[in-house]
């Protein structure tokens, strides 16, 4: 099994990065279980969204992947490798494999449809009877990261398709008669600053967590940030091998939480106490339950528990439920603020 080398240029290290808590919990939990549904991340400009997003896709471990396939392809399970992989194995012909990255792919506001899903050599199809593809950003960012920096920003029917995606774990492009599909599970991250527009509350709802952060207030803590920033831009070789150990860890932590996801449970008590809280806040639909029952599952993983107990629950509701609820233009309170009030009096103890 060979290894991509891939020269590219010092990433800041996740462990380094100073505050915003609860963005990193939120794109931590979804690595441990990107069947959460991606998260949204909404602040001021400067608060160091896209760095934070990059420095968690450097930080996973490297993927095994089938050698020369234009999805990254698992060489094993069904779910992510493409067809033609697996007709090759049911043919009992085994596929070599290398080792890659996590994909961390980028997805510019002026994309097209074409650009996002593939294209269909259309010519070629019918002159010779081949299917020839042209692999979209969802055939590159399968089994990886695909961020949308201002996705408030984006076309509605990108996002769609992109939601879609991320939900099914499939893309399919069809064109004059012909279609073909290919797996695309990603871990879907937007970012926006509030300021510039929201998304419309249906596909918001499609995004399994909302982190909102804020510029940092704290003198001390703005040196601090600002120092980090600045050791790593004179000398990034000295500054990632200051964090190496941190690193390890933290990937250490994550796998391990990957590999006892399967096996945590949650008392049924508690699975009722988050319908209460869901039914209480008035959330459409089931999106909500499903979504605060799964981030408990990794949060517990990510502690090393073999059961979902309150304060993992605590820890990752307002998360999973704060850009659901209905907004009321009358209403003063802030949602994630409403979301904890009733966590409090449903759940007992503050938090």
């Amino acid at each position: 099994m060979n290894k991509i080398q891939n020269q590219t240029r010092p990433v800041f290290p996740f462990t380094a990065i100073v505050g915003q808590e609860e963005m990193k919990l939120a794109l931590l939990l979804n690595v441990i279980d990107p069947k959460i549904g991606g998260v949204m991340i909404m602040g001021d400009r400067g608060t160091g969204k896209s760095t934070t997003i990059r420095a968690i896709a450097d930080l996973l471990p490297d993927i095994e992947v089938v050698a020369d396939d234009l999805f990254n392809s698992h060489p094993s399970n069904f779910d992510l490798m493409s067809d033609d992989v697996k007709k090759k194995i049911e043919q009992s012909m085994q596929p070599s494999t290398t080792l890659m990255k996590v994909p961390m792919i980028d997805l510019p506001l002026g994309a097209t449809e074409d650009r996002l899903c593939g294209t269909i050599d259309i010519e070629k199809a019918l002159n010779e009877g081949i299917k020839s593809f042209e692999p979209g950003l969802l055939a590159k960012a399968n089994r990886g990261i695909l961020y949308v920096d201002e996705v408030n920003l984006l076309d509605d029917h990108l996002v769609d398709i992109l939601l879609d995606s991320a939900a099914s774990g499939w893309n399919t492009v069809e064109r004059e008669g012909i279609s073909i599909r290919h797996p695309s599970r990603f871990v879907l991250v937007g970012s926006g600053n509030p300021e510039e527009g929201e998304l419309r509350p249906q596909l918001l709802d499609r995004f399994g967590m909302h982190a909102e952060i804020r510029t940092v207030k704290d003198p001390k803590l703005r040196v601090e940030i600002v120092e980090q920033r600045t050791q790593f831009d004179f000398d990034p070789k000295k500054c990632l091998k200051a964090f190496q150990e941190k690193q390890e860890d933290l990937k250490s932590k994550i796998i391990r939480a990957q590999q006892k996801l399967a096996n945590i449970v949650i008392d049924d008590i508690l699975r009722v106490k988050i319908s209460e809280v869901c039914a209480t806040l008035d959330v459409d639909g089931l999106r909500g339950d499903i979504v605060t029952n799964r981030a408990a599952k990794a949060f517990a993983a990510y502690q090393g528990k073999e059961e979902v107990d309150i304060n993992d629950i605590k820890q990752v509701i307002t998360l999973c439920l704060r850009h659901r609820l209905r907004k009321d233009p009358l209403d003063n309170i802030d949602s994630g603020t409403k979301v904890k009030q009733v966590v409090d009096t449903i759940l007992g103890m503050s938090f």
